[in-house]
C-alpha cells in the first residue's frame, strides 16, 4: 500500500492503538508499523483481532470501558510511547428521548470512558520519560451534533474537551495530546448506520464523498511523529469541507 516511508521519525517508538481490528485502527496500525513503529493492536472482538495479528507486532484483548482491564493492561505492556483511542462504538440510532438508560451509558462507557481509561494508565510514564504522543479519535458529530445520534455526539464533544483540558495539563512535558474529528468515513462501523442517515451524513460534505481510512491514517501519523511538536490541545477536523470551526 506505502512504497516509500514518510519518513516521519516514527521509528524506535512503540505504539499502542485501540479498536484496531478494523478500520481507521487498522489502517493506523499498518501506517505506523510502515513508518517503522512497533505496534500492539488492541480490541474486545478477540477473533477479529486474531484475524488481522500480521499487521500488529502484538495483540490483546481488552474492554477499554474497564479502567482495572486497562491498568492490567498497561502492567503487562510495558514502556507505550504513542497512544491511538480509536476504539468506539455509534451507539443508539434514534431520537433522544427514546434513548434508554442502558444505550446511553454504554455508548459514554466505551466512547468517553474508554478514552480516559487509556489516558489515565499510560500518561504517568510519558511525563516521566518526557515524551509520549496521544491521538483521540472524535468525530465532527462531536462539533456540530448528528440527528438521533445523541448518545454518540455527546460522546465524542467530550472527547474534544477531554483533548483539550488533558492538552493544557501537559503542554510543557513533552507529552502532546490532540484529537480528530473525522465525517463520516468508509468503515465497518458506518455501515451500521440507515442509508438515511448516511445520506445526511454525505450530503453535508462538500466535497461530496465519504473520507478514506487511509486519509485518516495518514493524519493520526503525523500527530504521532516528532514533527508534530507545537501542536497540543487542538482538534483536527478531516471532514471534507464540511467543519466550520
Amino acid at each position: 500500500m506505502y512504497t516509500d516511508p514518510i519518513m516521519f521519525r516514527t521509528a524506535q517508538r512503540t505504539a499502542l492503538i485501540t479498536g484496531a481490528a478494523r478500520g481507521i485502527g487498522l489502517a493506523t496500525a499498518q501506517r505506523l508499523r510502515h513508518e517503522g513503529c512497533t505496534v500492539i493492536g488492541v480490541d474486545i472482538a478477540d477473533d477479529a483481532m486474531q484475524a488481522v495479528s500480521e499487521h500488529f507486532d502484538a495483540v490483546d484483548t481488552v474492554d477499554v470501558s474497564d479502567g482495572t482491564a486497562v491498568e492490567a493492561l498497561r502492567d503487562r505492556l510495558g514502556q507505550i510511547d504513542i497512544v491511538v483511542n480509536s476504539a468506539g462504538i455509534v451507539g443508539p440510532n434514534k431520537p433522544t428521548w427514546e434513548v434508554s438508560y442502558a444505550e446511553w451509558n454504554q455508548t459514554i462507557d466505551i466512547n468517553l470512558g474508554g478514552t480516559f481509561h487509556l489516558l489515565r494508565a499510560f500518561v504517568p510514564a510519558m511525563v516521566e520519560r518526557g515524551w509520549g504522543r496521544i491521538v483521540n479519535i472524535a468525530s465532527i458529530a462531536g462539533k456540530e451534533g448528528n440527528p438521533n445520534l445523541a448518545a454518540y455526539s455527546a460522546s465524542k464533544a467530550a472527547v474534544i474537551g477531554l483533548t483539550k483540558s488533558i492538552g493544557k495539563e501537559l503542554a510543557t512535558t513533552g507529552v502532546l495530546v490532540n484529537s480528530i474529528a473525522p465525517a463520516v468515513i468508509a468503515t465497518e462501523m458506518n455501515t451500521l448506520n440507515t442509508p438515511e442517515v448516511l445520506e445526511y451524513m454525505i450530503s453535508k460534505i462538500p466535497m461530496s464523498r465519504t473520507g478514506t481510512v487511509d486519509e485518516v491514517a495518514a493524519l493520526v501519523t503525523w500527530l504521532s511523529s516528532e514533527e508534530c511538536s507545537f501542536s497540543t490541545g487542538a482538534c483536527y477536523d478531516i471532514s471534507g469541507g464540511r467543519a466550520t470551526y
